[in-house]
């Protein structure tokens, strides 16, 4: 808005007047001059301008709307008996297939202590599985040897890649829906 110019008297009842006779407010900027579009908008509101009643539609081939609507509702709706079945939500990548594990022996043990790393000493080809609380001291990270291309060695791997399929089933079990 240029200086000069601001909202005298006659330029408000020429608002109103324009805005009275439906005018849009682009137009009434353009009319009055010096002012924006939202400007007008602004004293409208301030002004406590009531807001203009739509316009009834106008006839489309010699009908109206209400006579359309009519039309609609006597006409059959075909109703879908069932919803569709929701399309299924994969992952981005699947889950890579891991070695199958290997049955238990009287020589494995859980993973030693001097395996585990701190984040000082953990290296690329290290799993970076979290183990314990990381607010205190004693927290560490797997460090056993990862797979290939992956964060995490073969048990973590198996933990954290589960198929959804399996997922959802362990869910389940747990009482969530």
């Amino acid at each position: 808005m240029e200086a000069g110019l601001s909202w005298t008297d006659e330029r408000v009842d020429l608002l109103r007047r324009l805005w009275e006779d439906g005018q849009s407010a682009s137009k009434i900027a353009a009319q009055l001059g010096g002012v924006t579009r939202n400007a007008v908008i602004g004293k409208v509101h301030r002004l406590g301008l009531a807001g203009r009643v739509k316009a009834v539609p106008a006839p489309v081939n010699g009908r109206r709307k209400l006579e359309r609507e009519a039309e609609a509702e006597a006409s059959p709706i075909e109703v879908m008996e069932e919803a569709p079945e929701p399309i299924a939500i994969t992952a981005h990548r699947p889950a890579p297939d891991f070695p199958p594990p290997a049955a238990p022996t009287a020589d494995s043990v859980p993973l030693a202590v001097s395996e585990r790393v701190t984040i000082m000493d953990l290296r690329e080809s290290m799993c970076r599985w979290p183990m314990g609380d990381p607010t205190t001291p004693e927290f560490r990270f797997c460090g056993a040897r990862s797979i290939t291309g992956l964060p995490y060695c073969t048990h973590h791997a198996q933990i954290a890649y589960q198929p959804a399929a399996e997922r959802k089933r362990d869910r389940r079990v747990a009482g969530f829906r």
